[in-house]
This record gives structure tokens, sequence and C-alpha cells, in this order.
């Protein structure tokens, strides 16, 4: 079987930074889609779309960029691989409350988007297993190499998760809380990177002349929680982007300022790969 995740590693490597997309993956097997309720439009409402294309840039700034192939409504790798849902794979037992989880949205979604239902009935604990061996398991040993790998030459490695959210969520959980934020930055509240990386990736953002949010309304979840040590100079922050910035929701398609989004995008990730450049250490050619 072929890889279903992507690594587009730069010519020379220099600087600890590393970037992922693990939403964006966009290879909807018919075999799938054929056991979905829904349509091949609804299905993609939980992905988020062209962020890979957002970041494409990296590796031309001397990171490399992990994406994922296959879409978040057939595995999630921003969730504990343990994270089984109860109501949609057979012969798992209920243990405790999880709530992503209990809303469906396990390491195998139950649902997308607005809540739809993706099945008819159950899956077999056989095939989940066989998506978490086939997907999961080979993008989160290909990730940890990265940070490893970055850690190494470094001395520290910086994880920028890349996703993006919905419009029309963003205006719902704000309501009532003033400013709509534009860009969320995922920290865990403090918990997963140093705050001088967080508020410099913050600054970037902001002069660029955009609305940025720490924490709130999404503060990072199994990828920030697991590859965040900043006691061991190892750090992760999760990047929300609002959808609206850089396409049409509805049609799913990039709109009229993509090209000036993607633009915005490569400014702050070169400044964000300065973050990670350690002049006098050893570089890695790739």
């Amino acid at each position: 079987m072929s890889p279903s995740h992507r690594v587009h590693m730069p010519t020379l490597r220099t600087t600890s930074v590393v970037f992922a997309a693990p939403h964006s993956g966009r290879e909807y097997s018919w075999a799938f889609l054929r056991k979905s309720v829904l349509d091949s439009k609804s299905i993609r409402s939980s992905e988020d779309a062209f962020v890979d294309d957002l970041f494409d840039a990296v590796p031309e700034q001397g990171a490399p960029l992990i994406a994922l192939d296959v879409p978040r409504a057939f595995v999630d790798v921003n969730r504990s691989r343990t994270e089984l849902d109860p109501a949609l794979i057979r012969g798992v037992e209920k243990k405790g409350h999880n709530p992503r989880v209990a809303s469906g949205l396990g390491v195998i979604p139950r649902v997308v988007a607005g809540g739809r239902q993706i099945y008819r009935g159950k899956i077999t604990m056989a095939e989940a297993e066989a998506r978490l061996d086939a997907h999961w398991q080979p993008y989160h040993d290909r990730l940890a190499s990265l940070m490893d790998e970055s850690h190494q030459l470094f001395g520290q490695a910086i994880l920028i998760d890349c996703h993006s959210m919905p419009h029309e969520a963003i205006d719902s959980l704000s309501r009532g809380r003033g400013m709509k934020p534009e860009i969320v930055l995922g920290d865990r509240f403090g918990a997963s990177a140093d705050s001088d990386i967080v508020d410099a990736i913050e600054a970037a953002f902001s002069a660029e002349g955009l609305k940025v949010a720490r924490n709130t309304p999404f503060a990072g979840a199994y990828t920030t929680q697991t590859y965040g040590r900043p006691a061991r100079a190892r750090h992760a922050i999760q990047i929300e982007i609002d959808r609206a910035l850089y396409m049409n929701e509805r049609n799913l398609a990039p709109n009229g300022n993509f090209a000036a989004m993607r633009a915005i995008v490569t400014r702050v990730s070169e400044r964000i790969c300065e973050l990670g450049r350690a002049q006098d250490l050893p570089l890695a050619a790739e």
C-alpha cells in the first residue's frame, strides 16, 4: 500500500520548524463514499480544504511540510488512536466520558460538520484498526521522526499544526465575546509552547492586518498535546485560519482572495521559520 501522506522536504533544512496539514486530505475512495449516506460535497464539510496549498512555500523556506492525503472524515490524525467511538465501532466499550468521542468526532469520525451522520450503521473493529494501521500510525511515525530530526539538528523543534475553521462556527462561538478572530493560535493555554514563540507568531499575523485570538475557541487537540513539550525544547502550536479568507465554503473552491491569502501565509511562515533558525548550528542536506 502506498503512503497516504506526503512529506515535502526542503533542499536544505535551515530551521527547526516542522509544518503539518493533517486535515486537508481530499482523496475520497469510492469504497468509502459508497458506505456513506452523505453526498460527495457534504462529506467534505469537515475538511480543512486547501490548507496544504496555503502553506506550500515552506519547503523553499527551509522547513518540511507533512500533509495527509486521506480525508479527516475517514480517519482523524488529530485524535488519539484510542479515541474509539462505541456508537460507531462494534465491540468498543464505553470508558468514561470523552466529549470529542461523544459528539461523534473520535479518531474514526461518526459525523462531519454540523453533526451530520456519515454512515448508515456501525463499522467493524477490524475496519477501524485497518484504517489506523494504514494511515494514522504511518503519519505519526513520520511526524515524530521529523520532530526528532529537528531537535537533533537545532537543539529544539517547533511544530506548526495548520488548520482552517468554518466562518459560521466563528460567528457562533464568538457571539457575545466581542472580536471575531480570523486566526486562532492554540497552545493549550501555554502548555504546548513557550509564550515567546506564540507571541512572535501572533505578531506576524497581526502585522498582516489579521485579527488574532489565542486558545478560544480552539486550544489544540491531540497533536499539540502530544508533541508540545516546552521544557524539552519541543513546541507545538495549532493555527486555525478562517476559511472565508481564502475559499468559498459552499462551493468548496478557492475564492478571489486565495492568492492574496497565500501570499500572507507565505510571509508569516517565513517569519515563523526565522524563529527556528540557529546560524551557529549545523544544517542538514536533504
